[in-house]
């Protein structure tokens, strides 16, 4: 079994606006969750990308990119991810070929296949192209292409970008990706902080049929774990319906800001919207200290993931950045342990 201490932890940051505050409010606070993540020693900080969404603030998503990885200074800044469908691959090279030669070796393009919105803006993105399950495989490869070394007789170039080799990672919540990012020999991340139904299957299919590449030699698996820590487990619970009313919103239709903690949230719903949930959230980890060690453990065990990325949507700024700390604690208490 993976040693928890063995597990890099990360974070995925959605820049959640909260009620009563403002962008410019939520892109401060992700700058400062950054710059905690990187004191705690975290490996990479990602942003996500979604678009016509009133509660996230992170739809440029490149641009947050250069900001996070300006106001830090070690910790590696990428994209969870750039939703390529929405982008033509010569831009995104481009846009990332600049980011990682003002931010050289920290950088990193998470690509995902999905629009990230709903239908209309993915028109409004997208004009009149349509897609297909072809395009997406072929996509990744002229983006790796296009960030690798020109080649003799290369017509199509990206400058900045050729010659970066900024790491490409394929993100999914299906076994599509897993299984091109087996092929493709590239680092694999599966959105289990809210789609964790194919975690396992996806998992190990990807282990399997992985093929070694210039890039990387042995399989490398990224979850996504909710994350509510708090000194006991009643305050995490309280904290996290915070979170609770964001998965209802998504599930209803309903989205909206970032909502204070509600007291006993989850006992005022239905059983149905209970369990729906609960099924959004199975990856979650809510609790003290103890609980979140556990909670670290048995997902290690499960998975054997390489990195776990956190996702912690708590509505205090300053809460938030404990909840990261007694995360990070949990895991060295382990190290501790051994």
């Amino acid at each position: 079994m993976k040693a928890l201490q063995d597990i890099n932890l990360s974070m995925l940051d959605l820049v959640a606006v909260r009620e009563g505050g403002t962008v410019a409010d939520a892109l401060a606070i992700a700058l400062r969750t950054a710059q905690r993540a990187e004191a705690l020693g975290f490996t990479r900080y990602w942003l996500a990308e979604h678009h016509n969404m009133a509660g996230i603030a992170s739809s440029a998503t490149a641009v947050l990119v250069g900001h996070i990885a300006g106001g830090t200074q070690r910790i590696r800044v990428g994209s969870g991810g750039i939703m390529l469908p929405n982008h033509a691959p010569l831009v995104v090279a481009e846009a990332f070929g600049t980011l990682a030669e003002l931010y050289p070796g920290r950088i990193d393009l998470g690509l995902g296949r999905a629009p990230g919105t709903d239908p209309m803006t993915m028109r409004a993105l997208r004009r009149d192209r349509v897609e297909t399950e072809e395009d997406f495989p072929r996509d990744v490869a002229e983006l790796q292409r296009l960030l690798g070394p020109a080649q003799p007789g290369q017509r199509l170039i990206a400058m900045p970008g050729a010659g970066t080799n900024v790491p490409i990672w394929l993100l999914g919540s299906s076994l599509f990706s897993a299984q091109l990012a087996a092929e493709r020999g590239l680092p694999y991340a599966f959105a289990s902080h809210f789609a964790p139904r194919l975690l396992l299957q996806a998992i190990e299919l990807y282990r399997r049929r992985f093929q070694p590449s210039a890039t990387l030699a042995q399989p490398y698996v990224a979850i996504g774990v909710p994350v509510i820590a708090a000194p006991t487990d009643e305050e995490a619970e309280f904290l996290a319906s915070s979170t609770y009313q964001r998965v209802l919103g998504i599930i209803t239709g309903k989205r909206g800001r970032l909502a204070p903690p509600v007291p006993d949230f989850m006992a005022q719903l239905h059983p149905q919207e209970r369990a729906a949930i609960a099924d959004f959230l199975a990856m979650a980890v809510i609790g003290g200290p103890q609980t979140v060690r556990a909670g670290f453990e048995q997902l290690a065990q499960a998975t054997q993931a390489d990195e776990f990325i956190l996702v912690s949507d708590v509505f205090d700024a300053d809460l938030r950045l404990r909840s990261l700390d007694i995360a990070a604690a949990a895991r060295a208490a382990e190290t501790q342990a051994v």
